[in-house]
């Protein structure tokens, strides 16, 4: 069997990636605080864990993927009263919103995706047993984590719990037993959202690092294999899911495997919202198509930091040109209208309708909904040349046979060199095709199975 090899955070080396259990792998991802529309760097470890998800289906045979959404926050809540809305329409807005954008960047959805405000009982749960068990301590309506009690808080950060200190943000409150003790539960407002809970008389809301450990304990158990994130979360926030997760759990580890991706750069800084150098992934996906702002995002190794500028893209946009020509030996756009049919067409009779009765074809179509891309590419090559056909020449994916058939496919707006009815012309010709100008062609190519998303106008948020 393959080995795969991954750089685990926690013990800083690579290691084999050996699942504690080989017949489910579970993976966990942090995923956005839903105030506002993703940018570009937040939308990098969509992609990366969207490629290692995908690997790993590769190689094992189950995969459990779950990506949480935090739609309990104070950035939220300031946000909402910023634009005059309830708390529950920004969230369900901007969830919208990042769905169309992770879309547009061909990542898969993953197999559970779980808003934090569903597991508020579990969050209670989990920090009554912390309390219980001497790891917690309730103070003016706050519940906090006494780090003292985990002789082994800063080993996924590698930093004494001075430098931790110096480093972060760390609230000075004159609650706080120490000041790296960081907050599992807080009061609220009558304005604010809060649940009744069993720590104060008033409602209260939890604090943002229990949320991840009470899921990943509800989808993949108190211990499971790879929990992934930016690089940024290092430290405190997977510092604390794994005090959190161990303590209660009465676990050495929380995760096996500790993945993080490096930062999405502007000039020398990294990008952030809190700078103000920041590219929203809905207008780079616009400006670009997500499947070229995708390469972009992995041009580089995925720990290392990526630069994202319009030469970045524009180069990334090359790369997928030449690639999509080598893997499909056809024009571009004869491929996209081809792999439109096995995309877009779940029927065999249609396909074969479509495309005509070689068994070939049909292998294509099962092998891409199977999500078997490279079988795909190779296949598509095979049925350009004429294999496994009665002609001797190259397929006219055009014939007059599939063009008098009913099939539906999907429309592709303002082709360049196709018929009205957005397939490419028998009669067009190479010279043809060449004499379309390359800014033309980029503006007019349709996506190569990516989604774009809708204009600005339809968007909630």
């Amino acid at each position: 069997m393959t080995t795969l090899r991954l750089h685990n955070t926690l013990t800083r080396g690579k290691e084999d990636f050996v699942p504690l259990d080989a017949a489910h792998v579970r993976v966990y991802a942090c995923g956005p605080t839903v105030y506002d529309r993703i940018h570009v760097g937040n939308a990098r470890p969509i992609v990366v864990f969207d490629v290692l998800v995908r690997l790993l289906r590769r190689l094992y045979p189950n995969v459990t993927y779950v990506r949480n959404i935090t739609d309990v926050d104070d950035k939220i809540i300031t946000r909402a009263a910023e634009r005059g809305i309830g708390i529950d329409r920004l969230c369900d807005d901007t969830i919208e919103c990042f769905h169309e954008d992770v879309a547009a960047l061909g990542a898969l959805p993953p197999d559970h995706e779980p808003r934090a405000t569903e597991f508020i009982s579990d969050m209670i749960d989990m920090i009554q047993t912390l309390i219980d068990g001497g790891f917690a301590y309730a103070a003016e309506g706050h519940v906090l984590f006494s780090v003292a009690a985990m002789p082994a808080y800063g080993a996924l950060s590698g930093r004494s719990m001075e430098d931790m200190i110096a480093g972060a943000r760390v609230e000075v409150a004159p609650y706080k037993r120490d000041p790296a003790d960081f907050v599992l539960w807080k009061p609220s407002s009558p304005d604010q959202p809060g649940w009744e809970n069993p720590f104060s008389d008033t409602p209260g809301r939890p604090g943002w690092h229990i949320e991840c450990s009470a899921m990943a304990k509800h989808y993949l158990g108190p211990t499971f294999d790879i929990h992934a994130g930016g690089l940024d979360l290092v430290f405190p926030h997977h510092e604390n899911e794994i005090a959190q997760s161990c303590c209660a759990h009465g676990t050495d580890i929380m995760a096996a495997y500790w993945l993080h991706n490096g930062y999405v750069t502007m000039g020398e800084e990294k990008m952030s919202k809190s700078v103000g150098n920041i590219l929203a992934a809905h207008e780079a996906i616009a400006a670009h198509r997500g499947e070229t702002v995708r390469a972009a995002l992995l041009a580089a190794h995925y720990r290392a930091p990526v630069a994202l500028s319009a030469e970045a893209l524009a180069e990334a946009r090359n790369v997928l040109d030449r690639l999509y020509r080598a893997v499909g030996d056809v024009a571009a756009d004869e491929a996209q209208w081809f792999k439109s049919i096995v995309l877009k067409i779940d029927d065999e009779q249609a396909v074969v309708a479509e495309i005509g009765e070689s068994p070939l074809a049909l292998i294509i179509a099962a092998s891409d909904r199977a999500g078997d891309r490279s079988v795909f590419g190779a296949k598509l090559v095979q049925v350009r040349r004429g294999a496994d056909h009665a002609t001797s020449g190259p397929v006219a994916l055009s014939s007059p046979a599939r063009a008098s058939t009913n099939v539906t496919l999907a429309p592709f707006r303002g082709r360049c060199c196709s018929t009205s009815s957005g397939r490419p012309s028998a009669a067009t010709s190479s010279s043809s095709r060449s004499s379309c100008t390359s800014s033309s062609l980029s503006a007019t190519r349709p996506s190569r199975g990516f989604t774009s998303p809708p204009s600005s106008a339809s968007c909630p948020c």
